[in-house]
């Protein structure tokens, strides 16, 4: 299951996804750089490891003054089948 958490703030956006196995990894990455050719801006992208075993993919966009993040993250989570988002 494919975890997703965001966090925003006045010219700041991330959303974090967290998976479990090497195929939720290629289908997040997949969707992941689909969703991001929409928009003009390059976000800032890396990946960690979490205690519980799981992988972090952080997307991050810095200097957004046109909130062009969120609907990026919202066809992000969608295209992943996430219902919830915290």
């Amino acid at each position: 299951m494919i975890d997703a958490e965001f966090r925003s703030e006045e010219r700041f956006s991330r959303l974090a996804l967290g998976y479990n196995s090497e195929t939720e990894k290629e289908v997040v990455q997949t969707e992941v750089e689909k969703a991001i050719k929409k928009c003009a801006l390059t976000p800032e992208m890396y990946t960690t490891k979490v205690s519980s075993g799981k992988e972090v993919l952080i997307i991050e966009y810095h200097d957004d003054c046109n909130r062009e993040a969120g609907p990026i993250f919202e066809d992000i989570v969608k295209s992943l089948n996430v219902k919830e988002c915290s």
